[in-house]
């Protein structure tokens, strides 16, 4: 039996979100990410070339990565990316048509919220998991908690300043996985030829997620 999206987000723990500045940019720091064990990726609209880095990525990996994407704010760019090679759509705020569109097509959607109200209204309209962002600024993993209190049938994924010191506390906190971004997607290491620095960044990173699980 194959995993499902979900199960593999919440075995992996970790979506790294690509920001890079070109395709062949975002192949780097993916192959790096992949080499450290990390088989899942949300490249950002913000991308230039996002659909093309998308389909590359689909190409070169098929089912061994599981992609995602990222920035998501219309309902044509949900749809562009999920024809593309997308398993899971992610939006930095709420957007009810995202959601719409990444049902459809049978998709897991994963919207982003921030307060209690836009956290149930996310949840409420089919998301699967609820990304909190930017988590870090409002509290980090006690905002979280906060949260899950009244609501703890939420499925939440905290992104924003989510850092390797921070990890733990967010997976103790209820989260179902983390959101991260520079702290893992080094931009710089590979633009200097050290993407073996993400390598061992994305190691560091799950071995603090599974001490964190037991």
């Amino acid at each position: 039996m194959s995993e499902t999206t979900q199960q593999i987000i919440e075995r992996v723990g970790l979506i790294p979100v690509l920001r890079a500045k070109s395709v062949a940019q975002g192949r780097a720091v993916v192959d790096a990410l992949v080499a450290g064990g990390v088989t899942v990726v949300e490249v950002t609209m913000t991308v230039p070339g996002a659909i093309d880095l998308l389909k590359e990525l689909q190409k070169a990996y098929g089912t061994e990565l599981l992609l995602g994407s990222g920035t998501v704010t219309t309902a044509n760019q949900a749809q562009a990316t999920i024809d593309a090679g997308a398993e899971f759509v992610v939006s930095p705020s709420l957007h009810l048509e995202v959601i719409a569109a990444t049902k459809a097509n049978k998709k897991i959607s994963c919207p982003g919220a921030l307060t209690p109200t836009e956290a149930i209204t996310a949840w409420n309209a089919g998301a699967d998991y609820v990304k909190i962002f930017p988590c870090s600024a409002v509290g980090g993993a006690s905002y979280l908690k906060s949260l899950l209190a009244p609501f703890p049938h939420l499925k939440l994924i905290p992104t924003g300043g989510v850092t390797l010191d921070t990890a733990a506390s967010f997976i103790k906190a209820g989260a179902r996985a983390l959101g991260v971004g520079s702290d893992l997607v080094n931009l710089a290491a590979v633009d200097e030829g050290h993407a073996e620095t993400i390598t061992e960044t994305a190691r560091a990173y799950l071995k603090v997620l599974g001490d964190a699980r037991k």
